[in-house]
């Protein structure tokens, strides 16, 4: 055979066996280990098999896949091996709407890319101990609508970058809200739905403390909560900042009154009985002279572009104080030192937010007095108690101790008038113009004198006492002109 005939027997062959393996590199699908699986939908890296009436996963599964739905199926349970092979580009699973009641505690061990997860609308009934905890990169967990009566604290263990978590309309009855607080457990969490459960109670003093760009998104509407003047204060103040959780759920924020059987709305408790909860006041400081304290700028906003504070002159501060008494924080924070009367007022703080701007106000109350020096003055409480107490003690003496200024005149009778058929007896006595002894006359006893005299004659005027004068002529008395003495002496009788 000739050479050029040889050369194109062998090479003309070649052509098509090298184009053929090109396409089945550029196809993802062209391979046998990568080929889609029956009764699902192929589409570059996405797999859908939803609504195919699948019992268990398919397998096996491309190794590429990056979105794998099965929702709307008959998978009950999710075993370990459901992923045979490693899927190092799966970052969505989505599992929803398959009675799903059993997912075991390694069934994400092949799959540690998992950015989103949906188990809602299921039957799972508990979260066991670090369920999730394979899952680093998780930020949306999705499992609302089952019957999750138990949560472990432990099973969204190594979860530090999970964002969303919904797990409304469950049963549950406690959420180690704990899990919050630490802050170290869920670092990035920034929604958590609690909606339609059966929380009885939640702390909200401990809600309270957490930053308000959570407790934007913080869902407790739907659970038969038991009525709290701190839980109403936490809510009232979400109102005023306009927090969506509150906001936007205001009705469904519900709770049984003590004795009550009747769900009433929560924030609608100030000022109604049995509770007759008071208003809450934001953001309101209070302190003493000398003491440091730092204005937090709790903003609803994650991504603070920039902030800054405005003092209550006025005055914008950036930075350090002129005098080192005022710091700018890193976090944002405004801080205090050595307080003087002065520095009392509302502070503002301005927010640039990534979508809008937000501006907080902390009230400052600077008491004019030291809480622990030596020369402390009386607060209002101690000075009420001891008013009252000096009160009583002068009523008791008033009452009591006060010398009665008219002892004389108890028990002293105007003595019998003369007779008038002796007139030795009209001679020797004198007409009684007033009582005799020691002391001043009583006057209701004098006035009584004036009427009927002697002989039965009307007197018009009785004769004014004289004053007493002291020595021992002080009792001489006036004599009457109609009497009978009068008429033989004009000399007062001395008696």
């Amino acid at each position: 055979m000739p050479p050029s005939r040889q050369c194109v027997a062998m090479c003309v062959p070649t052509v098509p066996l090298s184009l053929l393996l090109a396409l089945s590199l550029l196809s993802p699908w062209g391979s046998a280990a990568g080929s889609c699986p029956p009764r699902c939908v192929c589409a570059s890296n996405l797999l859908s098999c939803s609504q195919a009436n699948l019992s268990t996963v398919p397998t096996p599964l491309p190794r590429f896949t990056a979105v794998l739905d099965l929702s709307h199926n008959n998978v009950t349970r999710l075993r370990a091996d459901w992923a045979p092979a490693r899927l190092p580009h799966l970052h969505a699973l989505l599992l929803s709407h398959n009675g799903l009641a059993f997912v075991s505690t390694e069934a994400f061990t092949h799959v540690p890319r998992l950015r989103h997860l949906d188990l809602s609308s299921n039957r799972l009934r508990t979260l066991d101990e670090n369920l999730f905890s394979d899952l680093g990169e998780l930020e949306v967990l999705l499992l609302y609508n089952n019957e999750i009566s138990t949560v472990d604290r432990t099973a969204f263990e190594n979860l530090g970058r999970l964002r969303k978590l919904y797990l409304g309309q469950n049963r549950i009855a406690r959420f180690p809200l704990e899990l919050l607080r630490e802050g170290t457990r869920l670092p990035q969490l920034a929604l958590l739905d609690l909606s339609a459960n059966r929380l009885r109670a939640v702390p909200a003093g401990e809600l309270q403390a957490l930053p308000a760009w959570l407790r934007d998104r913080l869902y407790l509407h739907n659970n038969p909560l038991a009525c709290d003047c701190l839980l109403f204060q936490l809510l009232d103040r979400g109102r005023r900042r306009h927090l969506s959780a509150v906001e936007d759920f205001q009705d469904e924020l519900r709770c049984f009154p003590p004795g009550a059987t009747a769900l009433v709305k929560i924030l609608e408790l100030a000022g109604k009985p049995p509770l007759n909860c008071s208003k809450a006041r934001e953001a309101v400081l209070e302190a003493h002279l000398g003491d440091s304290v730092t204005l937090g700028c709790d903003s609803r906003w994650q991504g603070v572009r920039s902030r800054h504070w405005v003092t209550p002159g006025g005055e914008r501060v950036l930075g350090d104080g002129g005098n080192g008494s005022v710091v700018l924080l890193a976090n944002g924070s405004l801080q205090l030192r050595a307080l003087r009367p002065e520095d009392a007022g509302t502070y503002s703080c301005w927010v640039a937010g990534p979508l809008l701007n937000e501006t907080l106000y902390v009230e400052l109350l600077v008491h004019n007095f030291t809480l622990h020096g030596p020369h402390d003055t009386l607060n209002t409480a101690y000075t009420t108690l001891v008013g009252c107490i000096l009160s009583v003690v002068l009523v008791l003496i008033y009452l009591y101790l006060t010398p009665c200024r008219c002892c004389c005149c108890r028990g002293t009778e105007k003595p019998p008038a003369p007779r008038d058929d002796s007139i030795n007896s009209s001679v020797l006595s004198t007409t009684p113009n007033h009582a005799g002894g020691t002391g001043e006359p009583c006057g209701s006893h004098a006035a009584s004198g004036a009427g009927t005299g002697q002989n039965g004659r009307f007197k018009g005027g009785g004769t004014p006492p004289v004053p007493a004068r002291p020595g021992p002529k002080a009792q001489r008395k006036v004599s009457d002109p109609d009497s009978v003495s009068s008429v033989f002496s004009d000399t007062p009788i001395v008696v």
